[in-house]
């Protein structure tokens, strides 16, 4: 995966794409913009790292925090469809978790969950345990897996 690939292949399908982003604090939006020319693929960035963010920038529901919590899939769709819904984009990918440190029996540091959203498409979400790896790491891997679903999308 590279990001020139992302953004090539999103360039051909004449598509554009936000992120909207909690736990990465907008490392994705940081990653796809370090390339030169970038500006013609991606629209804009969320950093709704605060429940009250979530809720004002991406329309993230109340009663789905308060179910679920902000760590949840059910929250993840809802980043990833208000990126979309919010944003010149087709393309959106999400992220919330708890890079550490800290976290709980139910929601363990390292715990990440992504939404996907395309136009056209259904939602995508998947939760994924990078384990009490450290901070740092956790947000690197994170961003990873986030292009990597970005690309995945733009290859189907």
């Amino acid at each position: 995966m590279t990001v020139a690939r992302i953004l090539d292949k999103a360039r051909a399908r004449g598509l554009l794409i936000a992120t909207a982003e909690s736990c990465t604090g907008g490392l994705i939006a940081g990653a796809l913009t370090e390339v030169a020319g970038s500006s013609d693929v991606v629209d804009r960035g969320f950093v709704t790292y605060s429940n009250a963010a979530k809720q004002a920038m991406l329309g993230v529901r109340a009663d789905t925090l308060d179910a679920h919590g902000a760590v949840s899939e059910q929250v993840a769709r809802e980043m990833a469809e208000g990126a979309l819904a919010r944003s010149d984009a087709q393309l959106a990918v999400s992220v919330t978790g708890i890079a550490g440190p800290g976290g709980s029996e139910h929601k363990p540091e390292g715990r990440v969950c992504f939404g996907l959203a395309m136009t056209g498409q259904p939602t995508r979400i998947e939760t994924q345990d990078f384990g009490a790896i450290g901070r740092t790491q956790v947000r690197a891997a994170t961003v990873a897996r986030a292009l990597d679903l970005l690309e995945a999308a733009l290859d189907a």
